[in-house]
């Protein structure tokens, strides 16, 4: 294994485990909107600064660049970590069970390891870029669909972004005459670690920031999946806006989404 996937696992470990015990004592939960229909808890900073301990502990030279705190600064500007430490945070304040820790290492530009914990159901999502993608310990791969038909398909509506409604219900309702159903989860790195594991036949949303995706992209690519932005290409980080599947799922769903989204969701 890796060193930095092992650090990488290990702090998401132990940033799940308080999740998870936080999510029993509810009434110690505070939250504060930190934007539209955006929300941050006293746990994931909490979360947030038990990983950056433990990466800091490891590697103090690295640089961080975290959901809530931002950019950490480091000596060694090659090597980035990117950090979500509660990835569904509207899930875990309603108690609903389906969040995750996201954690992946940029060298030099590429995403090089990546894991994401689900403390809920203690699955560990992880990949090596290069080696595969896994889930605790188990390979994984995508299923290499012929079309959308019988799929299941998951996304995420752009509530940060609520201009692009029109469009985006435009896209899904067009996809939705094609597969067999929808599932909006509200964790974007499950959701791409579920197109790795079989669990939804292709996973699209907008207005990502690299910290929801930078993880689960890479154990989705190394699972087989095709990742690109909406206009087909690979700037779905700068993007933020991201479709992955197998090959011929995801040419049909960028094909729904040219023909309905509008100019300002394709760039």
């Amino acid at each position: 294994m890796h060193p930095m996937l092992n650090i990488a696992i290990r702090a998401a470990r132990k940033a799940g485990n308080h999740i998870a015990k936080s999510l029993e004592n509810s009434e110690k939960i505070q939250s504060t909107q930190k934007g539209t229909n955006d929300f941050v808890t006293n746990v994931d900073q909490e979360a947030e600064s038990m990983i950056v301990d433990v990466i800091k502990h490891a590697y103090p030279e690295h640089v961080i660049i975290a959901e809530e705190n931002g950019v950490i600064e480091g000596k060694d500007q090659d090597v980035q970590w990117i950090i979500d430490p509660l990835d569904g945070t509207t899930n875990f304040l309603r108690g609903l069970p389906h969040f995750s820790v996201s954690i992946a290492v940029r060298i030099k530009g590429k995403t090089e390891v990546a894991c994401v914990y689900d403390p809920m159901l203690n699955e560990l999502f992880t990949a090596q870029r290069g080696a595969g993608a896994q889930l605790n310990n188990t390979r994984i791969r995508v299923n290499a669909i012929k079309d959308l038909q019988g799929t299941v398909l998951a996304t995420g509506f752009p509530f940060k972004q609520k201009q692009h409604a029109e469009s985006y219900l435009k896209i899904v309702s067009a996809l939705f005459t094609e597969c067999a159903d929808f599932r909006r989860t509200g964790s974007a790195a499950l959701d791409l670690c579920y197109v790795a594991a079989n669990r939804v036949d292709g996973f699209f949303e907008l207005g990502l920031k690299p910290w929801d995706m930078a993880a689960g992209e890479l154990i989705a690519r190394e699972a087989g999946a095709i990742v690109t932005d909406f206009a087909g290409g690979t700037d779905y980080v700068k993007s933020g806006n991201i479709v992955a599947s197998s090959a011929k799922g995801t040419k049909a769903i960028l094909k729904h989404i040219r023909e309905q989204g509008n100019d300002a969701i394709l760039k």
